[in-house]
């Protein structure tokens, strides 16, 4: 019996939408990480892109635990001397952008290198329930 190795022409991709009300960061963080590199699928290769595309809906809406809200930080910097900005995962969820924060989460956990680029372009994050992306019958998951 030989090994399957998937590549990119035998790859099925399926759409996946998951609502993010009341979910816990890091553990739907966690499970869509999985979906978009393509853990759950018996043809899993590692060195292969082999997720699934996923849309989450209502990433205004997720839930952090303890006094995450205040105290998780998110840095950013411009390059420059003294260019540091830091802000709250509540200044974040509060703005104009809330998916940020799950997007940023799921971006932590998955590779850092050109398969996870191509990885996380599987994903989108709207901070509504409406969302513009015509998807061929996606279907519903509750993680």
């Amino acid at each position: 019996m030989k090994t399957l190795m998937a590549n990119s022409e035998t790859v099925e991709r399926k759409w996946y939408v998951v609502d993010a009300t009341n979910k816990t960061l890091g553990r739907l963080a966690s499970q869509v990480a999985s979906i978009l590199k393509g853990k759950h699928k018996p043809t899993y290769t590692p060195h292969v892109d082999t997720g699934d595309h996923v849309i989450i809906l209502n990433a205004e809406k997720i839930k952090l635990t303890g006094n995450k809200l205040q105290d998780k930080k998110y840095y950013r910097h411009s390059g420059y001397t003294g260019g540091m900005k830091v802000k709250t995962a509540g200044e974040i969820l509060s703005s104009a952008r809330p998916e940020r924060v799950l997007k940023l989460a799921i971006w932590g956990m998955i590779p850092h290198n050109r398969l996870g680029r191509q990885m996380i372009k599987k994903l989108r994050v709207y901070a509504g329930s409406e969302h513009s992306h015509h998807a061929q019958k996606p279907e519903s998951l509750d993680l």
